[in-house]
């Protein structure tokens, strides 16, 4: 992991289109603004994980539609 120290008003690069600014700085809070493509997700790692969650429960979901439809249609062919 690459650790980097920012002053307020300063700004780190992430490759040729993201740039990470140091917003404001409040105690133990750092704001944090980002720009970056709008083809590039940007989100707090918490609702990251809750978007992997649900994707995932998602799957399982779709997986066992189609478990119940490939019954159903066996049992129909019987």
């Amino acid at each position: 992991m690459l650790v980097l120290t920012r002053k307020l008003g300063e700004s780190i690069r992430i490759g040729d289109n993201i740039t990470v600014k140091i917003v404001d700085l409040d105690g133990r809070h750092v704001k944090l603004g980002i720009e970056a493509p709008k083809n590039i997700a940007v989100n707090r790692e918490e609702i990251y994980e809750r978007i992997q969650r649900e994707n995932r429960a998602a799957s399982i979901s779709k997986d066992q539609g189609l478990e119940n439809i490939a019954s159903a249609l066996r049992k129909s062919k019987e």
